[in-house]
């Protein structure tokens, strides 16, 4: 049995059918090939997945792909600008900080930062990092992380 999922994904529409246990990290990354959201842990503790469901940051493992059923969602790819493909202030941030290693948690980052800053625009040290609580990096030492969030609050 399945069941048919109608999202706008990154501005456009998406009409997919699943399985009614199909989880929506799931969904993005199998179904529309969407890889820059990533799987960490499947149990919502490490944010590799966060995207933006009408607008908030959600960990996508966390929900079914039918609970997002007419919802919007916004994922890493989305958050380019423009048709050139230029990067969000967050992600050009990350980039000139160096708040990546790896860059297996930076999707996820990226995407609770969007949200901290929009909820904050000009968030201290200390509210970056409760902030970014949710999300788990095992590279950085989050330093630079915390660093590229203040680069992109001051050039807001």
């Amino acid at each position: 049995m399945t069941v048919s999922v109608n999202l706008t994904v990154n501005g456009k529409p998406v009409s997919v059918s699943v399985d009614p246990r199909t989880l929506l990290v799931q969904l993005i990354r199998e179904n529309l090939q969407l890889t820059g959201t990533h799987v960490g842990c499947d149990t919502a503790q490490c944010g590799a997945c966060t995207i933006h469901l009408n607008g908030r940051a959600v960990k996508a493992c966390s929900m079914l792909a039918v609970q997002a059923n007419g919802a919007a969602v916004t994922t890493i790819e989305g958050l380019a600008q423009g048709s050139d493909g230029k990067m969000h202030p967050l992600q050009e941030a990350f980039r000139d900080c160096h708040g990546l290693q790896c860059g297996f948690c930076t999707p996820g980052m990226v995407m609770s930062a969007c949200q901290l800053l929009a909820d904050n625009p000009k968030p201290s040290e200390a509210e970056i990092r409760a902030g970014l609580e949710g999300n788990i990096c095992r590279c950085t030492g989050y330093h630079n992380i915390v660093r590229a969030v203040q680069q992109a609050a001051a050039a807001a």
